[in-house]
């Protein structure tokens, strides 16, 4: 307290200055509009700065929840335009044995390692049989397939990537009924190969690729990429189309589990035919 004391002592007169000082600038704002306008707009301006920064650092340590929050709401999403095309499809057609049903579920997960490079790539995710998931469910992102898994531990599982020799995954021209098989030759991560797809098929560069639906892994109509170029194979009776994935596959972080609840019955129903 002494020291506070002195203080003020010591600098009365520059105190005292900045009182009177701040007094005559309280009263000059007061009596003239002009000054008081101009004054409350850098108070204003000042403190709308302070407010927006400490916005933004609020909105940065709210990242996580949001970015979690717009997970499960891309999952309730994906889970009603997927389920309501299946609907519009058996509706429109119901006698189209080609075609899988099911409603398929989304769940959300996260990349812990990604290969690309290799001739045989996978991808480890932060999902095992604890949460459902098993083996030959697909998985997607917001742009399009990434593979399907292939193995799975407690917490863990493991996906064939697209970018693998023993990939062969259902799909068809966006803009025709024709239907060929996915698979990849290795030459480059930006290109995988449609094969088998007739040479009376309408096919164009820039076309889209889709996922087919004559499998229980995958509804139809998820993404896939569009065409860079095709050739005629030898027999002259197919093409072989390179089509370039809309998904950037070295940069994969965020991704969802496809669940076919159908399946098992589907491949029940398939073996006795079989059999």
């Amino acid at each position: 307290m002494q020291q506070i004391i002195n203080f003020v002592i010591r600098n009365k007169i520059v105190l005292l200055f900045l009182l009177l000082f701040g007094i005559s600038l309280a009263l000059t704002i007061q009596s003239h509009s002009y000054h008081k306008s101009k004054f409350i707009s850098s108070a204003n301006f000042f403190t709308g700065g302070i407010y927006k920064r400490a916005h933004g650092i609020g909105q940065y340590f709210n990242l996580k929840t949001e970015n979690e929050q717009l997970v499960e709401e891309n999952v309730r999403l994906k889970t009603l335009l997927y389920n309501s095309q299946i609907a519009d499809t058996t509706q429109e057609f119901q006698k189209d044995t080609s075609f899988y049903g099911g409603v398929f579920l989304f769940i959300p997960a996260k990349v812990y390692k990604n290969s690309y490079s290799a001739t045989k790539n996978y991808l480890m995710l932060n999902r095992g049989e604890r949460d459902g998931v098993k083996q030959d469910f697909g998985v997607v992102t917001s742009q399009g397939i990434v593979g399907i898994i292939e193995n799975t531990s407690n917490k863990y599982a493991t996906v064939l990537s697209i970018l693998n020799t023993k990939s062969k995954i259902n799909a068809q021209l966006k803009n025709s009924n024709h239907i060929g098989s996915l698979v990849w030759n290795t030459k480059s991560y930006e290109l995988v190969q449609l094969t088998d797809i007739s040479k009376f098929a309408p096919v164009a560069v820039g076309d889209t690729i889709i996922t087919g639906g004559q499998s229980t892994i995958f509804p139809k109509g998820v993404p896939i990429g569009t065409i860079d170029s095709f050739t005629t194979d030898i027999s002259g009776d197919t093409y072989t189309i390179d089509v370039k994935l809309f998904n950037d596959m070295t940069n994969i972080g965020h991704v969802y589990i496809i669940e076919n609840t159908d399946a098992e019955e589907i491949k029940t129903l398939e073996q006795s035919v079989d059999e």
